[in-house]
């Protein structure tokens, strides 16, 4: 028997006991172990795979079986990675890919490459990401943190849209329980994703970014019938994405904190589970459905017209750069 509805739902509501190893461990008790999942056969994109819950993700998938792309910017990084894959016996093949997701033409670039080592694509895993406390721009003067958490991965997505097709493949968005924060950005009223260097924050730019693409996934599974989507938040684990760019909330949490293994466990079965096929365009968390809105004005802001105007920004960004 699992924990409960009651109890998950209460460890919900109270963001901290659900979103803390206390959490995971409390509905992992019933969890069907990864390791009996079998993934022979199928390939997996991941993007950011060399650190933290990527690097988590592929070692899980590698275990199920899994054939694996990395697709990550650095070759040193890629190539231990791959070499650690290579180690473990029920793993497939392993190919690399050099991209910064932040960069639309390098992931234009990455994208024909993914179509030569990868013909047919079982799920594309959109992990690749950071938090800058300053405010950086990428090469086509994007701010960064929206070039690779959400330009990026919608270049990708619809460049790769006849592999994923034919393949009816599953593609899985790790996003972050701060998006919860974040009220949905209104292009059609002259509102930017971007904020200004002037009043930057990069926690709050993360938690827009983010919030993004949790709609963009739910709008895209209203649009594409034959690939299932998914996106999800890894509770709060210690990884070092956390450790530097949060360090005060990582001293302050700490002892709650998950592994990064334990985070990426919903990631890892999203691949794997086939239950996930039914339900495109949800979020979750500890592999169950969770609300994409806790207050009342994110809810609110999340219109029709602002849903409408965000994908047509997002397309006209990326258009240039289509294969």
């Amino acid at each position: 028997m699992g924990i409960g509805a009651a109890l998950d739902g209460l460890l919900d509501a109270t963001v901290v006991p659900g979103f803390s190893r206390i959490g995971y461990s409390l509905r992992a008790s019933t969890f069907t172990p990864l390791a009996e999942y079998s993934l022979a056969g199928k390939t997996v994109v991941v993007t950011g795979p060399t650190s933290g819950l990527g690097e988590a993700a592929v070692h899980q998938l590698a275990v199920m079986g899994a054939d694996v792309v990395l697709v990550g910017r650095s070759v040193d990084k890629l190539a231990r990675v791959a070499a650690d894959l290579g180690r473990v016996a029920t793993c497939g093949r392993i190919d690399t890919v050099v991209a910064d997701m932040g960069d639309l033409a390098s992931v234009r670039d990455a994208t024909r490459q993914l179509a030569r080592v990868a013909p047919t694509i079982h799920a594309l895993v959109h992990n690749a990401g950071a938090l800058t406390k300053e405010k950086v721009v990428s090469a086509q003067g994007f701010e960064s943190t929206i070039a690779c958490h959400v330009l990026g991965p919608h270049l990708m997505t619809t460049s790769l849209l006849p592999v994923l097709h034919s393949s009816h493949s599953r593609v899985i968005t790790v996003s972050s329980g701060g998006m919860y924060a974040a009220t949905l950005t209104d292009i059609s009223r002259g509102q930017s994703p971007q904020m200004p260097t002037a009043s930057y924050d990069g926690t709050k730019q993360y938690a827009i970014a983010k919030r993004l693409q949790v709609t963009l996934n739910t709008m895209w599974a209203t649009r594409e019938h034959d690939i299932t989507f998914a996106a999800m938040h890894p509770g709060w684990a210690d990884t070092p994405g956390v450790q530097s760019s949060l360090p005060a909330f990582r001293l302050l949490t700490k002892p709650l904190l998950r592994t990064a293994s334990q985070g990426a466990d919903t990631i890892s079965w999203l691949v794997a589970d086939d239950h996930v096929v039914s339900q495109s365009g949800k979020f979750w968390c500890d592999r169950a459905v969770r609300d994409i809105h806790r207050l009342p004005r994110t809810k609110k802001s999340d219109t029709d017209a602002a849903r409408t105007a965000l994908w047509a920004w997002c397309d006209e960004q990326i258009g240039p750069y289509l294969t």
